[in-house]
């Protein structure tokens, strides 16, 4: 058993964490999924919504960006309450009232309607992403989680291409039992994550010592294996979770993520519109749209996957966040200068896919200094102040195109904030790696003492 924990690829261990993924992932996948395409709806909604309530791209984009500031204001003290409540009650939770927000959605009559339910929105969905990432501390160990991670996000890569069909479906069912087809795209996309709720309640389990369908022996294998990692592994618990948003780490990692959100939500609103502008109808436009999230789903799978590989320490690890961003950031710009719309389109394939495989490696790190309470605040603050890029793009990407008239144009925005992105990105995890040897040297010192 010893040789179990510490070899987590031996015959146990290797079982373990398959049964693990197994039972967990395709849950918390299928979660994840529900809620992307819930997010991803107001893109496609917005085809026709905008001339219904009579608003402009700039009020549009304001009210879908109200979003991010209930989610920024609500995610840390949503993650401190999973912690101590349990992932099971708190995700059905979460599901059950984004679920009814998002049909609210397709009753609104009004501008002030429509900010007041994005901004709910937000808040009902705070602590799903962050609280998804902390419950994988709680069920694998460190060497696993960038391909957890992984796996995980697919879900939103499936989801923007599920979405893609189905948003340009559903607009299609305009005049149907008397609803637009704006009105079909929240009810669709909000009625899911109502019945979902159910079957989180019922199915999740809160952690390991609570999963009846592990065996005793891997039951015991993990919850060791786990626990060693937090002992031996230097991490910090702050005595008030709250705290952990005062730590000079937490801090580094949630500027820096910043960019991450903002080139993807910045993205994914607005490539259904410059799809729209190469003269395609919109269920012709929401197949089309596929295309860049199965990109970005074989990204998302292959680059954690690498990293597990090979290792991956040091500049090494740098280099699979900061590598993906860079491409994307390259291929950002060059949809806006290269002539044709296929090539344009090619490059925002590779954008795509470069700026959501740079995250699953990126999200690892909090795991590497922070445990318990600490890990939940550190990881939803980090993600809180990472999604304001989301608040940033859906009200800067419509008004630089109020401002040149160009579908395109604000791709170069885009490209420019994630390559600054990347750039302080390898300061940060620089800064990281010393203060991770600083506090190691007291103990290297003691044991040679």
């Amino acid at each position: 058993m010893a040789s179990g924990i510490q070899n987590p690829e031996s015959d146990l261990g290797g079982d373990t964490i398959r049964t693990v993924t197994l039972r967990l992932m395709p849950l918390l996948g299928l979660m994840y999924l529900v809620a992307y395409i819930d997010r991803q709806n107001i893109s496609y909604a917005k085809l026709e919504m905008v001339g219904a309530l009579g608003l402009s791209e700039t009020a549009y984009g304001l009210g879908a960006s109200l979003f991010f500031l209930g989610y920024f204001l609500f995610e840390v003290p949503a993650n401190v309450f999973l912690e101590r409540v349990g992932a099971r009650i708190w995700f059905a939770r979460i599901m059950f009232t984004w679920g009814l927000v998002t049909v609210l959605l397709g009753f609104t009559h009004g501008t002030a309607m429509f900010y007041g339910l994005r901004f709910l929105l937000g808040v009902a969905e705070a602590g799903f992403f962050p609280g998804v990432l902390f419950v994988l501390t709680l069920w694998f160990p460190q060497a696993h989680r960038g391909r957890m991670i992984g796996w995980f996000m697919i879900a939103s890569a499936f989801a923007n291409a599920i979405g893609a069909v189905v948003g340009g479906a559903l607009l299609n069912l305009d005049g149907v039992l008397g609803f637009a087809g704006w009105q079909w795209v929240f009810l669709a996309t909000g009625l899911p994550a109502l019945l979902l709720a159910v079957v989180v309640l019922i199915v999740l389990p809160d952690g390991p010592a609570a999963a009846r369908w592990l065996a005793p022996a891997q039951r015991d294998w993990l919850v060791r294996t786990l626990e060693a990692e937090r002992q031996d592994g230097g991490l910090t618990e702050h005595g008030n979770p709250f705290a952990a948003l005062l730590d000079r780490r937490v801090q580094m990692l949630a500027c820096v993520y910043i960019a991450f959100p903002l080139a993807a939500y910045g993205l994914s609103y607005w490539l259904p519109t410059v799809v729209k502008g190469f003269g395609v109808s919109s269920l012709a436009n929401g197949f089309i749209n596929v295309i860049p999230w199965l990109a970005t789903a074989f990204a998302l799978w292959w680059v954690p996957r690498h990293a597990a590989r090979t290792g991956a320490t040091g500049q090494a690890l740098t280099w699979h966040v900061v590598g993906p961003a860079l491409v994307a950031a390259a291929a950002l710009a060059l949809s806006v200068v290269l002539p044709g719309n296929a090539v344009k389109f090619a490059c925002l394939c590779i954008a795509a896919a470069g700026t959501f495989s740079a995250q699953p490696v990126f999200w690892t790190m909090p795991g590497t200094f922070l445990r318990g309470a600490s890990a939940a605040a550190g990881i939803a603050a980090i993600n809180s102040v990472g999604n304001l890029g989301g608040f940033v793009a859906q009200n800067a990407v419509p008004m630089i195109r109020d401002a040149t008239s160009s579908d395109l144009v604000p791709m170069l925005f885009l490209s420019a904030c994630l390559a600054a992105g990347a750039g302080l990105m390898v300061l940060v995890l620089s800064a990281l790696r010393r203060d991770a040897a600083r506090r190691s040297a007291p103990d290297v010192a003691a044991t040679a003492r």
